[in-house]
């Protein structure tokens, strides 16, 4: 589960200058409705505040840290890194400052101009060892995606997110909504119904979410025996299982036989026709990556032959797409400081709308990249390999960190 991170040019003795078109405003200077707004960042001991734009402006607001605002406020005149943030950053450093000039935050000398965003990427990148497309069918769904994203041409990025994060989803049509027109019409087709096969299983050793426990949309159970020692934790790993519609009654029936047999685990199916046609229709989570694998892999066993929808910006494991992977990641890393947690493919969506739209709106030049391309330089740089949609372990443990906040959006 080992992911890659793209080749860097050694560009720490360049100048940099803190980009102008941004101001920086500390949170308890902000106006009434923004605080309200971003109250929720305050529960952050590192906040600052944000960097809004100074004017009209094709950039985004940024919630910042407190180390990250005192780079700003010392490279308001232009100079190289002070060194107290080699110090502070270590071999992190390369990696934080890149993000911070693709961001927009600084810009890196090119001669006598300064370049940010997605005019910078040539000189950060070594030259051929930009994040690429993988192989396979999620890989290859996912630039699908992207390249659907940056033809749509939207400045909304959470409308763009949501695009990205529902891309493969079937259409609702007619004949699907014919078919399941109400719950007890998908409960019946997944024979969860009393007297059910499936209803039946769940019977030994499963427990139904209440409906307030849960997100909308979706059915939960958990097991109920006590969890062994090795078995508690957050339950941030999480495994796809993707059939096609015609297909979820046998797939659901082999997630609830194979889970009953292993440590504590629980799963979610959509609960109504449109969430039987999102790719992500079926979820279950793991405290640990080995607990996953191994369902993965009985799973598969099961599953061999059975059709694939797939789901984008997920790490394939088996079956053509069948099986995928992600890891939700901590509350500390939420896009918006005053939203609920993401989960992993919302907090991809939501960085790969905000570098779409970004990279769209940077000025136009020889060093420009296409705005997909940019996406997938970015998420690198964050610590996925984007060849497989991997994380990286320590994927959430940078010291200095630029958070984007959709305050104006």
């Amino acid at each position: 589960m080992v992911a890659t991170g793209p080749s860097l040019k050694d560009f720490l003795d360049a100048d940099f200058r803190a980009n102008p078109e941004y101001e920086l405003v500390l949170f308890d200077r902000l106006s009434v409705e923004r605080q309200a707004i971003l109250a929720g960042l305050k529960d952050d001991p590192l906040f600052y505040g944000i960097l809004q734009p100074r004017g009209p402006s094709d950039l985004t607001i940024k919630a910042v840290c407190q180390e990250t605002a005192l780079l700003f406020l010392t490279l308001q005149t232009a100079g190289p890194l002070p060194a107290y943030l080699r110090a502070s950053l270590g071999e992190n450093c390369q990696r934080t400052v890149a993000q911070l000039v693709l961001d927009g935050v600084l810009g890196i000398a090119d001669g006598q101009t300064f370049l940010t965003r997605s005019a910078a990427s040539a000189l950060l990148f070594t030259a051929g060892a930009r994040a690429e497309p993988g192989q396979g069918r999620l890989a290859r769904l996912s630039i699908e995606a992207l390249r659907y994203g940056q033809a749509l041409e939207m400045d909304d990025a959470g409308k763009l997110s949501a695009r990205l994060y529902f891309f493969n989803r079937l259409p609702a049509t007619p004949a699907w909504l014919r078919r399941f027109p109400d719950s007890g019409a998908v409960n019946r087709y997944l024979k969860l119904t009393e007297g059910g096969a499936c209803h039946q299983a769940l019977l030994r050793g499963w427990r139904e979410m209440s409906p307030n426990a849960q997100s909308g949309g979706w059915r939960m159970w958990v097991q109920t025996r006590e969890p062994g020692p090795g078995d508690r934790g957050s339950s941030n790993y999480k495994l796809y299982v993707s059939p096609q519609c015609d297909e979820v009654p046998e797939a659901l029936a082999a997630i609830v036989e194979t889970l009953s047999r292993m440590p504590q685990s629980c799963f979610k199916i959509g609960s109504d026709v449109y969430g039987l046609l999102r790719p992500d229709k079926i979820i279950a989570y793991f405290t640990n990556f080995e607990q996953l694998e191994e369902a993965a892999q009985k799973l598969y066993t099961r599953l061999q032959g059975c059709s694939v929808q797939g789901v984008p910006f997920s790490a394939e494991l088996a079956g053509d797409g069948l099986l995928s992977w992600g890891m939700d990641p901590p509350r500390a890393q939420r896009t918006h400081g005053y939203q609920e947690q993401e989960s992993w493919r919302l907090w991809l969506s939501n960085r790969l709308a905000l570098a779409l739209v970004g990279a769209r709106n940077s000025p136009s030049g020889a060093n420009a990249v296409e705005p997909w391309r940019f996406a997938l330089d970015r998420m690198a740089l964050e610590g996925v390999d984007t060849a497989t949609w991997t994380p990286r372990p320590d994927i959430w443990s940078d010291p200095l960190q630029s958070r984007e906040a959709y305050a104006d959006h």
